[in-house]
């Protein structure tokens, strides 16, 4: 393990034109270790004049700085070099992830190593696909498009898996040409610092990358607010992504939000048994069940109910409940007291609704920490609460279905439409189920693989837009035409005599 209490005690500045600041304010924010419960640091805590202070940074070095005219050669260079850096940090990273959101080291590393990869990923993509069109009208005019930067962009980021989904926005704002200015969760400031610093060593231009920390409904309502920025990318629960589109209508700014999530995953009577329960148990208890897309709505097909849930309950006990910074741990403790406060009542309206709860065991030993159990609702209906609602932990809502019709009607009876799964050895089944579920990404017989290449995004109250590969041009460029004349061709003269 890499050692790194003296670092992490330290106190977190904003990053602003280059430089690491105390908010203007002085005030700052405790940042508390959730599976202790005891504070880590301090952090600075922005308010809307910190904002104005960022966003002013980056305006300037977007309308006069460097960056946005700088040969695209040397800009990626910048991007390539901050992957090289981050990579010199990764274990160092990854600590700081588990120790600031409670998610197990094991599963951390994984996803840190995949931040470096969204740079160069992003850096190949505006080298070689962010290309225009052309279009000849006869031999009069070429018509063609270019890709221009848009401006400052202001990305808003959760708290869980912070790090990579930092650098999953800010790798293509970056490499496309335009400014940044990052509001990280308040709930997991660490990693969001340590890529400041790598970014500060990376030496960019001042103001091309700014960090103001602070809280949501202060610093992240300025940010959204701000005449200045003319981008807001945001990943978070639905109500506050409905309350981002409406703040940034009055200075009509682009938005992409990714939003809440609460997925079926469907299992088939043919399915391969042992792949699919293996799948099922990952989606939802991996990162402590704190993940978008993870699968917490299970539809068994009644023939292989009984067998599929006796399944489960041995994994369920089975599962590793613990200290997150324990390479063996596979569940820790949710991200704070009111999360784990909200997660616990879901576990109360699933029992008033008449459902079954069924939890492993929390060791005794870590009973400070902010721990769900990982735990089955079963004998629940679609209508249910606790079917309907997004519940953001370790908890899989267990029902049944009949035949492929019944399975795609109760898996689009929700609001939600960001990611499905699909088990069944039935290929073109496998095909006629992904077609008809609404959501934006459906696995069939695979667990949560992501591919840069492909959209990211959901559909209904799960997301608008979509970012990863390609497609995130659409919203990180503008599309320019340009029409030139290559001949002499007519011109209307008005008021020739």
């Amino acid at each position: 393990m890499v050692s790194t209490k003296h670092e992490t005690q330290k106190n977190i500045l904003l990053y602003i034109n280059g430089e690491f600041t105390p908010s203007l304010s002085g005030m700052t924010m405790n940042n508390i270790n959730p599976f202790t419960n005891e504070q880590i640091n301090e952090v600075a805590e922005g308010q809307a004049d910190d904002i104005n202070k960022a966003v002013a940074a980056a305006r300037e070095a977007f309308d006069n700085g460097p960056w946005k005219t700088m040969k695209l050669t040397k800009r990626m260079e910048y991007i390539y070099r901050i992957a090289d850096l981050i990579d010199e940090e990764i274990e160092k990273i990854a600590y700081l992830e588990s120790l600031d959101t409670g998610l197990p080291i094991s599963q951390t590393r994984n996803m840190v190593s995949r931040a470096s990869d969204n740079f160069r990923f992003y850096a190949g993509m505006v080298e070689n696909r962010l290309v225009g069109d052309a279009y000849q009208v006869d031999d009069e005019f070429i018509n063609y498009t270019i890709n221009v930067p848009v401006g400052v962009a202001g990305l808003i980021t959760p708290w869980n898996a912070p790090f990579m989904l930092e650098t999953w926005k800010v790798a293509p704002a970056l490499a496309t040409g335009n400014t940044v200015v990052l509001k990280p969760a308040e709930l997991s400031p660490l990693s969001a610092n340590l890529l400041a610093e790598i970014i500060h060593k990376a030496d960019l231009p001042k103001g091309v990358f700014n960090v103001v920390h602070g809280y949501g409904e202060i610093a992240g309502d300025a940010l959204v607010k701000h005449p200045d920025v003319q981008l807001i990318s945001f990943t978070g629960e639905t109500k506050t992504g409905s309350t981002i589109i409406k703040n940034s209508a009055d200075t009509l700014k682009s938005c992409s939000m990714e939003l809440g999530g609460k997925s079926p995953i469907i299992v088939f009577e043919d399915a391969d048994f042992e792949r699919a329960l293996d799948a099922c148990v990952w989606g939802i208890f991996s990162f402590n069940g704190e993940r978008c897309t993870a699968n917490s709505r299970l539809f068994i097909q009644e023939g292989i109910k009984d067998k599929f849930i006796d399944a489960l309950k041995i994994r369920v006990a089975n599962i590793k409940v613990g200290d997150p910074l324990d390479g063996n741990t596979e569940v820790g403790p949710l991200i704070d007291k009111g999360h784990y406060s909200k997660v616990n009542g879901y576990l109360e309206i699933a029992e008033a609704e008449g459902a079954e709860v069924i939890s492993g065991a929390i060791p005794i030993e870590v009973a400070k920490g902010n721990f769900v159990a990982p735990t089955l609702i079963l004998n629940a209906e679609n209508h249910m609460r606790v079917a309907q609602e997004e519940i953001f932990g370790p908890i899989l809502t267990v029902m049944t279905f009949k035949d492929e019709e019944e399975a795609i009607k109760l898996a689009n009876d929700i609001d939600y439409g960001l990611a499905g799964y699909v088990w069944t050895n039935d290929i073109k089944r496998g095909h006629r189920v992904a077609h008809k579920v609404e959501a934006g990404m459906l696995w069939v017989n695979a667990q949560n693989v992501r591919d840069l290449r492909t959209p990211f995004g959901g559909s209904k109250s799960s997301g608008i837009g979509r970012e990863g590969g390609h497609y995130g041009f659409g919203f990180y460029t503008e599309q320019k035409i340009i029409h030139v004349s290559i001949a002499d061709h007519r011109i209307q003269q008005f008021g020739k005599k």
